[in-house]
């Protein structure tokens, strides 16, 4: 069976890279900035009842040829894609998302991350994380806070695996997820993907969650609820009121394209009508 290669010069077009194509830090440190500023979080096709693919083909064609975006599955896979084909050694891991989630609840393995090497080191490289998401990669033999374009972000100790923490405003440390360094494959990543997407219970499945980084700011939309945060400062919340306010922060503050999307304006006048 014949794979498809990636399109680095498509992808890079995506993003707006105009760097060198090689596999030093600095270039992995550039993509990891610029690829969640130009390809947005989002799970339309989720909330659509659309299946979602993970073949390089497929992912290339909605993230980069469309004008879409999507959540970590398809994020890093094809992250992972544009990695390996300019020289860098990368590792796919899985993740338990504990952001918003009660100390005592323990979440199946739903998040994927990757694990590259760049210049003898190994970074924690992470694009589909939604409103949290890295906008940098972390150091993982380092304890210490490590700056990103965005926040600031440390790794802790935790068994045999590690979990991100974000620095919020008020200088609290608040977790994002837990990690370990087990291989998953292919067949961990399809599976993973199946419940984000189809489960009843999923809650990409039940709401639309998007987000969108871009200079000295971030974007978050959370059903109708819409949050413009600015890097150290607060955060301005807006109840969006119609299908029509929704679709204009979809296109406006995200950047997507919302071609072919039967049922997209039923499902916005939905949410328009939840309460927070």
């Amino acid at each position: 069976m014949n794979v498809p290669a990636v399109d680095l010069d498509a992808y890079f077009k995506r993003i707006g890279y105009d760097g060198p194509r090689d596999n030093s830090l600095a270039t992995l440190r550039r993509l990891h900035e610029l690829h969640p500023q130009s390809i947005p979080f989002e799970n339309l096709d989720p909330l659509l009842g659309r299946p979602v693919r993970l073949d390089l083909a497929a992912l290339q064609d909605k993230l980069v040829q469309s004008g879409r975006g999507g959540y970590c599955f398809e994020h890093n896979t094809l992250l992972a894609a544009v990695l390996r084909a300019l020289g860098y050694s990368v590792k796919e891991a899985t993740g338990r998302v504990r952001w918003g989630v009660p100390p005592e609840v323990r979440m199946p393995r739903t998040h994927c991350l990757l694990i590259v090497g760049a210049e003898g080191e190994r970074y924690l490289t992470d694009v589909g994380f939604g409103g949290n998401t890295l906008t940098g990669p972390l150091h993982l033999d380092t304890r210490d806070a490590q700056s990103t374009p965005h926040e600031e972000f440390r790794l802790t100790d935790e068994g045999n695996g590690v979990v991100v923490q974000e620095a919020n405003i008020g200088g609290q440390w608040l977790q994002t997820y837990a990690f370990d360094f087990t291989d998953a494959p292919p067949i961990d990543y399809e599976l993973g993907n199946w419940y984000t997407s189809a489960h009843p219970s999923s809650i990409f499945v039940n709401g639309f969650m998007g987000a969108r980084a871009e200079e000295g700011r971030r974007y978050g939309l959370r059903d109708n609820q819409l949050a413009v945060h600015i890097r150290g400062g607060a955060t301005e919340k807006t109840t969006l009121k119609s299908a029509a306010e929704l679709r204009d922060a979809l296109t406006d503050l995200l950047k997507l394209r919302l071609d072919g999307l039967v049922g997209l304006d039923d499902k916005l006048a939905r949410l328009a009508e939840r309460t927070s």
